[in-house]
């Protein structure tokens, strides 16, 4: 007979150094799916924003916070990254003293995590590397340098992590591709996991007419506002759109780097009563806002980096219903499918032609708001991708299953 002992659950740490849980969406909703399942789930992050609390437990998911600067600058990342590593090895000792994690789940950016999973290695603990983005692409597109000595560091990096880790969660097909290419893994070793939406948490609602401030229409962006992210095409589409119609706010939602010459950038344009910037906002006010605009778009500019990147706020806005202008990337056009109008790469007079032609359109925009929103129910939702999620945990375990 049993002792009648319940098993204690597996332990897992999840650290992300590039956004505070829970506002990185992706490893939150990973760390929720994971306690689900079973697992006790550590999260490791930055302070940062409202999220200011060294420790703290948020529906059933320990966290351990530490400080770090946002970095804008190339100097910045070198010296960011060796203190947030080093706060990062801390704070997992600490944590495996509490739980005695098995796996270490490191989210990118940057790629020398790998340097904490490979102490803990030594202790049996198994390495799920999560593949956010392409660190030697965004070092070019960021940076603008030629392929000098940085660069093949960044590039060594990304290998010596490939190379330490159990398993690989890819973002998309692309990635897996790198993961196997150049991250030289075998195939039942990588695992694509989208960051999609989970629509249990997507609460679209009536339109909200007093958000337009008396536009007939507005367009609504979504997300970080960094020198890869293509705002500034934005910025000149909005300008193109003013010269021939008067009828069209726009509203951009997020911050970062880049935010304050964007700003600077409108008012020059004279835009400022027809373009706002939010700042970050509650999730309640974004889901009004979703709920609200006539289009919503992804300017991000063809280059190495993005066109092999899934924009989360795509399939965002397909989860709220909305009609996309997006460039024509291949992730891109991999994830929203006939739910989106695609403009030449980095042209913003084409950009602001199609966001004119759903303007125009009210039958356009309902049929491929409605085909996104389909696409994401059938397909790109979370409920489908933390399957795969849970697959990757058992390989990296070797069948090993948490147990309640």
């Amino acid at each position: 007979m049993g002792s009648g002992k319940r098993q204690a659950p597996l332990s897992v740490l999840i650290i992300v150094e590039d956004l505070p849980v829970p506002f990185d969406r992706r490893a939150w909703q990973e760390a929720c799916a994971l306690r689900d399942a079973g697992y006790r789930v550590s999260v490791i992050c930055p302070k940062r924003n409202q999220f200011t609390r060294s420790r703290e437990t948020l529906e059933g998911i320990e966290i351990y916070r530490h400080r770090l600067r946002e970095a804008s600058g190339l100097l910045g990342y070198l010296l960011e990254y060796p203190w947030a590593l080093a706060a990062e090895w801390l704070l997992a000792l600490r944590v495996y003293l509490r739980t005695r994690f098995r796996v270490i789940h490191a989210c990118n950016p940057p790629d020398i995590i790998f340097l904490v999973a490979a102490f803990f290695k030594l202790f049996g603990v198994r390495f799920i590397f999560d593949h956010h983005d392409l660190n030697p692409e965004l070092y070019e597109v960021k940076f603008g340098r030629r392929r000098g000595i940085l660069y093949r560091l960044v590039c060594l990096a990304e290998r010596l992590t490939f190379r330490t880790a159990d398993v690989s969660i890819a973002s998309n097909a692309s990635f897996r591709e790198i993961a196997l290419q150049r991250g030289r893994m075998s195939p039942e070793r990588v695992f694509v996991v989208y960051s999609t939406p989970d629509l249990s948490r997507v609460r679209r609602g009536p339109a909200r007419p007093e958000l337009k401030q008396g536009w007939q229409h507005l367009v609504v962006y979504l997300g970080t506002m960094g020198p890869q992210e293509g705002v500034d095409l934005l910025v000149k589409a909005a300008g193109l759109i003013k010269a021939r119609r008067a009828d069209t706010g726009f509203v951009l939602i997020g911050w970062g780097s880049e935010a304050p010459r964007l700003q600077a950038l409108a008012t020059s344009q004279g835009l400022d009563g027809m373009l706002r910037f939010t700042g970050r906002i509650p999730d309640a006010q974004l889901s009004e806002y979703l709920s609200t605009a006539d289009v919503c778009v992804a300017p991000d500019p063809n280059n190495a980096m993005n066109d092999k990147s899934t924009m989360n706020k795509i399939l965002q806005y397909m989860a709220y219903g909305r009609p996309v202008v997006l460039f024509d990337l291949t992730e891109g056009r991999r994830a929203a499918g006939e739910a989106a109008l695609y403009a030449s790469p980095n042209d913003a007079g084409d950009f602001a032609e199609k966001i004119m032609a759903l303007l125009d359109s009210e039958s356009l925009r309902r049929e491929l708001g409605e085909q996104g929103r389909r696409r994401v129910e059938g397909s790109l939702n979370w409920e489908r991708e933390k399957q795969e999620l849970l697959a990757a945990y058992r390989t990296a375990l070797g069948g090993d299953k948490a147990k309640g």
